[in-house]
């Protein structure tokens, strides 16, 4: 017996259209998709050299641990643009499906 409430997948697939899912990715959405860790190193030097900046002047560890704050932000932005491929692969594969 099916589930009357749907499935957890339906519903999220809904949340995502009412949140604006199914729109065309724009040019920079589409050069992140194709080059996710190119996108994560380019950010991880940018938040890092911004740690950098901000962090307190004289102690030893302050590079050390702006390498590793940009090194963290380098790395979710690189999860979250290979999320944004597979948004856009099945973004792909949904209008692929409408066509035929």
């Amino acid at each position: 017996m099916k589930n009357s409430q749907g499935s957890p997948r339906n519903a999220l697939r809904a949340l995502d259209r009412a949140l604006g899912g199914q729109t065309p990715p724009t040019r920079i959405q589409r050069w992140v998709a194709r080059r996710p860790v190119g996108a994560g190193l380019v950010m991880a030097v940018l938040f890092g050299l911004f740690f950098l900046l901000i962090s307190p002047e004289g102690e030893p560890d302050s590079p050390l641990l702006a390498g590793l704050g940009g090194l963290a932000m380098g790395v979710v932005f690189g999860l979250v643009a290979f999320l944004e491929r597979l948004r856009q692969r099945s973004l792909d594969i949904g209008q692929q499906q409408a066509v035929n």
